[in-house]
C-alpha cells in the first residue's frame, strides 16, 4: 500500500505559526499542492495568532459577528501577522504582529457577499449619476479609485466593505461599519483581547476565491525571499 507522503518543499512549515518567509519560499517551490496545504491548513484554520493567549474570546468575537451579519461563525477567520503572528505581504514580509497592526478579518459567505455587492453596485451608480457626491477632493480621490477597485474585486470573488461609503442607502455597508465599530470598543474593555490599530473585514463568495487571492497574496512576496 502506498504511504502518504509529505512534500519536502513543506518540510520547514511545521507548528501552529510557521516563519513567514518558509511559507513564501514554499510557495514558490512547491507548486499547487503547497499553495492549497497552506491556504487551507495554516491560514484558515486554528486559534489566529493574534487570540493565541485567549481563544475563548476569539470564538465569542465570531459567535457575536455571526450574529450581527448573518453569517457561520465558521465561515469567519483572521488574515495578515494576526494569523501566523507574521505579516505575508509584500512590503512587510516577516513583520511581527503588536499593538501597531491590523486585524483583518475575512468572511466566505456567498450570501453576505451578494449583500455587499449590491452595497457597491448601488452606490456605484449613484456615484456616477451624481446622486451621491463625495465632500472634498480627498474623498474624491478615494471614491475614484474603490470604485475601479470594487469593480476589479468583485470579479474575482472578493470585496473589501471599507471601500464603500457609509452612507444610509447603503445598509449592509453601514452595518458593517457599525459592527465593526462596536467590536473594537468591545475589545478595548476585554481582559486579554489583542490590542490593534484598525479592523476591516473582507468578504470572499467562495473558499475556492479565498485561496486563489491567497496563492496571488503570497507570491506578490516572493522577490522579498533570499
Amino acid at each position: 500500500m502506498e504511504p502518504f507522503k509529505n512534500p519536502s518543499t513543506l518540510r520547514n512549515i511545521v507548528g501552529t505559526y510557521p516563519d513567514a518567509a518558509y511559507i513564501a519560499d514554499a510557495v514558490m517551490s512547491g507548486g499547487q499542492f503547497a499553495k492549497q496545504a497552506i491556504a487551507t491548513q495554516w491560514l484558515s484554520e486554528g486559534v489566529p495568532y493574534a487570540f493565541k493567549d485567549a481563544p475563548l474570546i476569539y470564538e465569542s468575537v465570531r459567535s457575536w459577528l455571526s450574529i450581527r451579519l448573518n453569517v457561520e461563525p465558521k465561515s469567519i477567520n483572521i488574515t495578515g501577522s494576526g494569523r501566523l503572528g507574521q505579516s505575508l505581504s509584500p512590503k512587510q514580509l516577516g513583520k511581527k504582529f503588536g499593538s501597531h497592526s491590523d486585524l483583518d478579518f475575512f468572511i466566505v459567505s456567498e450570501s453576505l457577499f451578494s449583500r455587499i455587492r449590491e452595497d457597491f453596485n448601488q452606490w456605484y451608480a449613484d456615484y456616477y449619476s451624481g446622486l451621491v457626491k463625495p465632500r472634498n477632493e480627498r474623498e474624491a480621490s478615494f471614491w475614484k479609485e474603490n470604485a475601479v477597485r470594487g469593480e476589479r474585486s468583485i470579479g474575482r470573488g472578493f470585496i473589501d466593505a471599507n471601500i464603500i461609503p457609509n452612507l444610509d442607502p447603503y445598509s449592509q455597508t453601514k452595518k458593517i461599519s457599525q459592527t465593526m465599530w462596536l467590536l473594537s470598543e468591545r475589545l478595548k474593555v476585554t481582559s486579554g483581547a489583542p490590542e490593534v490599530k484598525y479592523m476591516s473585514i473582507r468578504c470572499y463568495k467562495t473558499w475556492g476565491d479565498f485561496i486563489t487571492q491567497t496563492f496571488l497574496n503570497v507570491e506578490y512576496s516572493l522577490p522579498q525571499v533570499k
